[in-house]
């Protein structure tokens, strides 16, 4: 059974869920500059950005604990 926290599964899922679709921009980076610019209001992007930025969290999360260790 595979580790949700497994590298072999987070790598995957971060580059093709957190970076879709990937033409002609992510959706993260999409969200990212609305974020920025202030047009992140509705409901639909605030959800979207989450979705997208989930897999990436959960990276970030597992290379913090390899590095405490």
């Amino acid at each position: 059974m595979t580790n949700i926290l497994d590298y072999r599964f987070l790598i995957p899922v971060a580059l093709l869920l957190g970076l879709a679709p990937f033409y002609p921009q992510p959706h993260i980076v999409e969200k990212i500059r609305m974020l920025m610019a202030g047009t992140l209001k509705r409901p639909i992007d605030i959800f979207d950005l989450f979705w997208h930025a989930w897999p990436f969290a959960l990276l970030l999360y597992r290379i913090v604990l390899d590095i405490r260790q």
